[in-house]
């Protein structure tokens, strides 16, 4: 890992930059402007983590400094995950500046992030938090904005060309799971048109589905608007001929082996995991209204 620090200007708080090495393969003149203004406003210590315990490093090691995540989605989240795991999630507001390919920076978006690195870096500097909530997963993962269960199983993602060295990239690489056919078949044995899996679904304790009926697909969001902070998911069960809504402050998930996406990243295959959502559980600096 390397490090640089700017001096303090006695301005905004100080910063702990993280940037995504891949971003700046993607777009370095983004990553430039964004630390440009960042360093021109604040006392900025940048660090490149290059592994997972480097990450923990840093911010066990941060002191005062708000994180600021320069880079995609994924780099957001396992920022995020690593604060919860070190149980400092809600010490301090996370800062973002996303830089990417559109289809990396979808939660960003949804999440009010600016989509330029100028407005962006100013609303970290600028910004006031607000706070979000937060799906954890009792296997310790967390999602900013949902998860997806398919009957085909999570898919199979491909890393982006010159990104390997970045540890987002290594980590969604190490959760890549392999494609699960219908009711745990091996691998091109299913029907033409099969795609759906046997799971049970409790929401709150509430059955929604159960093994004895296909399910095509459970998708588990976090509701937006007056619904922040209220302590609830949304969840769609999807089966032949069917449609179930709830909502919920947690969902069981159990069958023979089943893979989803976190923010759209693949996880598994699991045979059961559960989500709780916990209210308020984290800032991100968004700018001032």
């Amino acid at each position: 890992m390397s490090s640089l620090s700017t001096p303090a200007t006695g301005g905004p708080e100080p910063l702990l930059l993280l940037l995504d090495p891949a971003a700046r393969q993607t777009d370095g003149e983004s990553v430039r402007i964004a630390k440009d203004v960042l360093c021109g406003g604040a006392d900025v210590k940048v660090a490149y983590p290059e592994s997972p315990s480097e990450l923990d490093r840093v911010l066990s090691h941060r002191g005062r400094r708000r994180p600021v995540v320069i880079g995609s989605d994924l780099a957001l989240q396992r920022v995020l995950q690593a604060l919860y795991r070190q149980r400092e999630l809600g010490a301090d507001p996370v800062g973002m500046v996303p830089v990417g390919r559109a289809n990396e920076l979808v939660t960003a978006r949804g999440l009010g992030v600016p989509g330029e690195p100028v407005p962006a870096a100013r609303a970290v500097l600028s910004g006031v938090p607000r706070k979000l909530d937060l799906l954890v997963d009792d296997g310790g993962g967390v999602a900013l904005g949902g998860v997806r269960i398919s009957g085909a199983g999570a898919r199979r993602v491909v890393g982006r060309t010159g990104g390997w060295r970045s540890l987002w990239a290594k980590l969604a690489a190490a959760e890549q799971a392999t494609p699960l056919t219908s009711d745990g078949g091996a691998a091109g044995g299913a029907g033409r048109g099969e795609h759906s899996s046997r799971l049970r679904v409790e929401a709150d304790g509430k059955l929604l589905a159960d093994v004895h009926r296909p399910v095509r697909a459970v998708q588990v969001t976090l509701p937006g608007g007056e619904a922040v902070g209220a302590g609830v998911m949304e969840i769609v069960v999807r089966a032949p001929g069917a449609l179930v809504r709830a909502r919920a402050a947690s969902v069981s998930v159990a069958g023979r082996g089943f893979g989803y996406e976190a923010d759209g990243h693949p996880v598994g295959p699991v045979r059961a995991r559960t989500w709780t959502v916990h209210p308020g559980a984290w800032g991100l600096l968004l700018p001032a209204v």
